[in-house]
């Protein structure tokens, strides 16, 4: 395979980077509701990782959208029904627009409350002001986006097993 026929190596570090950075993100995101919110150390710390990992991979995702609108992604092969190819370019763009959605709407939630945005323990300036409205509908944003997002990332799954069963070319574009 060309290298032309396969994304850089750039774009295959950052998207399995913030693969695995989005896979361990909705896994803490889960448990966290769980934690009881008396006494508040044990949420509070869970939270404060969740939002650190959130702003570093949306710093991530910024520099993957920036070197996929720069870069281009290689052609699929010929033989790909245009259909695949047709649901290919939505269910990216469509988890691009989720990996986008998700840290900016928590990072707004987190402004919008009396609360500190902590990175990695380094408190951030706090430009928001106490406004549970505001926060609730970017919680509301966040928790859709993350079932729609989870969603898309099954199918992208699945899809990448199916082009690895049948051989066809499409999963060495990303995977060695």
């Amino acid at each position: 395979m060309s290298r032309s026929e396969r994304y850089t190596q750039v774009a295959i570090i950052l998207h399995w980077l913030i693969a695995f950075g989005v896979l361990w993100q909705i896994a803490i995101g889960w448990s966290m509701i769980e934690i009881p919110k008396n006494p508040p150390g044990q949420r509070v710390y869970w939270f404060n990782i969740h939002k650190s990992i959130g702003l570093t991979l949306g710093m991530l995702i910024l520099l993957r959208v920036v070197w996929r609108f720069t870069h281009g992604s290689p052609p699929l092969p010929d033989h790909i029904p245009s259909w695949q190819k047709l649901a290919s370019r939505i269910s990216h763009w469509a988890l691009y627009a989720c990996m986008i959605i998700m840290p900016v709407s928590g990072y707004l939630g987190s402004s919008f409350t009396k609360y500190p945005i902590k990175y990695f323990g380094y408190t951030l300036p706090h430009w928001g002001w106490d406004a549970p409205a505001y926060k609730e509908i970017c919680s509301q944003v966040h928790n859709v986006t993350v079932i729609v997002f989870m969603t898309l990332i099954a199918i992208h799954i699945a899809a990448a097993i199916k082009h690895m069963i049948a051989k066809d070319g499409v999963m060495r574009r990303m995977w060695r």
